[in-house]
């Protein structure tokens, strides 16, 4: 893949979202029916729920939630070299709230809640992403979204992070 500027996702600011997400977040988290629990899904969304249990000071650790061994293209990607699920709070119960850096097709989804429920059942499931670029294939929705944009299906978006933990965006293009 090349890199290429898009205009709709050439102005998005992730420093800026973040602090959007960071409001939002904490709204879904004072309005929770009981004590809520960050889950990121790597790496870009592992990268914000890290942050954002920071910034609200929770209690615990956040959990990461992988999608690999429940892809719909297992076959052909394999087993990610990306973070495992790692989740170090009981999740039969619990009030998670997912969070993701870009969210498309919704098939990344669906494999983390099918990971998810692998380790229990919790009381309820949220979603909250920095970037909803549309294009959806399945009925996933997030209850808090930083910014909306619009993009080719040829075009991906990611969160990146440099060593002082300041987030980017890198837009590239399937050459």
């Amino acid at each position: 893949m090349s890199q290429s500027p898009l205009s709709s996702a050439q102005t998005l600011q992730a420093e800026g979202l973040y602090l959007k997400l960071l409001d939002g977040v904490r709204a879904l988290v004072a309005d929770s029916a009981g004590p809520v629990v960050l889950a990121g899904i790597p790496s870009g969304g592992a990268w914000l729920a890290e942050r954002l249990h920071r910034d609200l000071d929770l209690s615990g650790a956040p959990g990461v939630v992988s999608s690999s061994m429940h892809r719909d293209d297992f076959a052909q990607r394999g087993l990610s070299i990306s973070a495992q699920t790692a989740l170090p709070f009981e999740v039969n119960g619990a009030h998670v709230l997912l969070i993701d850096d870009v969210l498309y097709t919704g098939r990344t989804l669906r494999a983390v809640i099918n990971e998810l429920f692998d380790h229990g059942r919790p009381a309820s499931v949220r979603l909250a992403v920095l970037v909803d670029r549309g294009g959806r294939e399945l009925p996933i929705e997030a209850q808090f979204v930083a910014a909306r944009v619009q993009m080719g299906t040829d075009e991906s978006l990611s969160l990146a992070r440099d060593a002082a933990g300041h987030l980017s965006f890198v837009v590239e293009r399937a050459t």
